[in-house]
């Protein structure tokens, strides 16, 4: 069920931590192998300032994958997310832990995935979202979907639209640190 108008900005108002699936949202969907066998992930640089963003207005940030990937504790590192959960098969139950866990409602938490594992954390957030080329069953879920792809700016969009219904910046002064959002 898709939401618009009041109802959509009324959720987004509420939001105090956003829930990212990693592959497909975050990035691209692909994986790029090396004849070593590495695996390589491409992330949109503009997404992770929407994180630095949201992060520096106070809302804090998650990431939620079924990989066990180093790539995406690099990259958590690297925009100050302190909420990694790797290897996560689990997303549904995870998420209803990391809620007690931080002591923020399931209404005032935002989850944004694309694909099949996604849908039971998605009914449960209290707004969800989807990049536009997520798989029917998630556009068919989402309350919002956005008008980027997976890792070509959906998470931007998102976190610009949670920082306009709040009514915060999302601009930076012109000498600015990444910041980790803290519990409150």
């Amino acid at each position: 069920m898709t939401l618009f108008g009041e109802e959509l900005e009324s959720r987004l108002k509420e939001v105090r931590l956003l829930v990212l699936d990693v592959d497909g949202t975050l990035t691209d969907g692909g994986m790029y192998y090396s004849a070593e066998g590495d695996v390589l992930k491409r992330f949109y640089v503009q997404d992770g300032m929407g994180i630095t963003l949201l992060h520096r207005a106070g809302i804090q940030v998650a990431l939620m994958t079924s990989e066990n990937s180093p790539i995406v504790k690099t990259r958590a590192q690297k925009l100050k997310i302190a909420h990694v959960f790797l290897n996560c098969k689990t997303k549904k139950s995870t998420l209803e832990n990391l809620s007690r866990t931080l002591d923020i409602p399931l209404r005032q938490i935002a989850y944004m995935g694309d694909d099949v594992n996604d849908e039971a954390p998605m009914t449960i957030a209290g707004i969800s979202a989807c990049p536009s080329d997520a798989v029917p069953i998630i556009l068919e879920t989402a309350d919002y979907i956005c008008k980027h792809h997976g890792g070509h700016g959906a998470v931007r969009e998102f976190a610009e639209m949670i920082l306009a219904a709040q009514e915060k910046l999302n601009r930076l002064p012109e000498v600015w640190e990444e910041v980790a959002a803290t519990s409150k």
